[in-house]
C-alpha cells in the first residue's frame, strides 16, 4: 500500500459520505455513490461536522466521485457502506472490477454482511468492521456525527499502517477487535432501538428520554438477549455497562436513568435513526437486517421471537404508509405480542 493510501467508499450514502469526509485531507479518497447522490455533491461539495463542534467542508472540484463499480480497480482499500439489502448486488459488482488481494472493510448495519462479501470475493481480504454512531443529513450533502462511538475493524495483519495511520489523523481512529461477531450482535441490540426511533418520529435523545419508549426497547433487548443466549452468543460491551444490563437500565425512572445515561452515550439533538430517514425518503429500511435477525436466529432454535416481529410487522406497514406511534399505545402492543 501507498504512504498516502487509495480508500474508495463503495455506497457513498449516509455513512460512507461521512467517513469520505473526515478522511479526505489524510487519503486519497474515492466516493461511489448513485447518480443522484454524485449529482448533490457535485453541485454543494461535501460537508461533514458531528457534535462536538467539528467542522469540514470539501469544495466539489477537489472531490472524486463515481458512479461506477470499475472506478475500486486502483484501490488499497475499499470500504462497503452500502445497505444491507445491497450487499450481494455489490459483491458482484466488485467482484468483476477488484484487483486481488484488496483490502475490503464492510461497515454496514447487521451480522452477515462479512460472511457475504467473502464467499463473493474470495481473491480480497475482507474484513468486518463496525460504526457505532448515527449519521443524519441535515442538508443536501452535509453529513453530521450525531451520537458517539468508536470505529471497530477485525484484527488483521493485512492492516497496513498508512491506513490506520489515515484513520488516525481523521480523528476516527480504528479500534482493533479480535471477536467482531461479538461487537455486530451488541450493536444490533443497540440498533433494536432504529425502529422505535423511526415509528416515535421523534429525535434520539428526545425519545430515549421518555421513559415507555425506553421500556418498548428493553423489551425488545431483553427478547434478543434470551435468543442470544439460547444460540451461544456473548454480545461483546460497547457501552459503560454490559448488554445484559441495558434492558434493566433502561426501565429505570427517568430520574434514574437521565443520571446514568450521561456516561453511557452522547447524542446530540440532530441525531435521528437511519430507519427513520429511510421512512421519511420512502425507501425500504433494513428492519429485516436487525430486528428480523433476532427473530430469525430464535426460528433457528426452535424459540419465537414475538416482540422483534411485532415491530418488523409494524415497519414493514410504515413503509406503506407512515404514522407517527404513540409511545404508550406502542408498549401496550409490544407487551401483548
Amino acid at each position: 500500500m501507498m504512504s498516502v493510501p487509495r480508500i474508495v467508499i463503495y455506497g457513498a450514502g449516509m455513512v460512507g459520505n461521512y467517513l469520505g469526509g473526515r478522511l479526505h485531507a489524510h487519503a486519497r479518497i474515492r466516493l461511489i455513490a448513485r447518480p443522484q447522490v454524485a449529482n448533490r455533491l457535485s453541485e454543494h461539495g461535501l460537508t461533514v461536522s458531528d457534535l462536538h463542534a467539528y467542522r469540514r467542508h470539501v469544495p466539489a472540484a477537489m472531490l472524486d466521485v463515481a458512479t461506477q463499480a470499475e472506478a475500486v480497480r486502483d484501490a488499497d482499500a475499499v470500504l462497503v457502506t452500502v445497505k444491507s439489502a445491497s450487499t450481494m448486488q455489490a459483491a458482484h459488482e466488485l467482484a468483476d472490477a477488484l484487483t486481488p488481494g484488496t483490502l475490503v472493510i464492510s461497515f454496514q448495519n447487521g451480522v452477515h454482511n462479512t460472511a457475504d462479501l467473502r464467499a463473493a470475493l474470495p481473491h480480497c481480504r475482507v474484513l468486518a468492521g463496525m460504526v457505532p454512531f448515527n449519521v443524519t443529513q441535515p442538508a443536501p450533502a452535509h453529513f453530521h456525527q450525531g451520537s458517539s462511538g468508536a470505529l471497530m475493524v477485525e484484527r488483521s495483519a493485512g492492516l497496513a499502517s498508512a491506513l490506520l495511520a489515515a484513520f488516525d489523523a481523521s480523528g476516527l481512529s480504528l479500534h482493533q477487535c479480535d471477536d467482531m461477531q461479538a461487537v455486530l450482535w451488541a450493536k444490533l441490540l443497540i440498533n433494536l432501538n432504529n425502529p422505535l426511533n423511526a415509528l416515535s418520529d421523534l429525535p434520539l435523545r428526545e425519545q430515549l428520554a421518555q421513559r415507555p419508549w425506553r421500556q418498548c426497547l428493553a423489551l425488545l433487548q431483553q427478547e434478543g438477549l434470551r435468543v442470544l443466549k439460547s444460540a451461544g452468543i456473548r454480545p461483546a460491551q460497547l457501552t459503560a455497562l454490559p448488554a445484559r444490563w441495558l434492558p434493566t437500565v433502561l426501565s429505570w425512572p427517568n430520574a434514574f436513568f437521565h443520571r446514568i445515561a450521561a456516561r453511557m452515550l452522547a447524542i446530540d439533538p440532530l441525531a435521528r435513526s437511519s430507519m427513520w430517514d429511510d421512512l421519511q425518503a420512502g425507501r425500504r429500511t433494513e428492519v429485516d437486517y436487525i430486528n428480523g435477525e433476532i427473530v430469525a436466529l430464535a426460528k433457528s432454535k426452535g424459540m419465537r421471537a414475538p416482540v422483534n416481529a411485532r415491530v418488523v410487522a409494524l415497519i414493514r406497514e410504515a413503509e406503506q404508509s407512515y404514522g407517527r406511534w404513540d409511545a404508550q399505545a406502542l408498549l401496550r402492543t409490544l407487551r401483548d405480542a
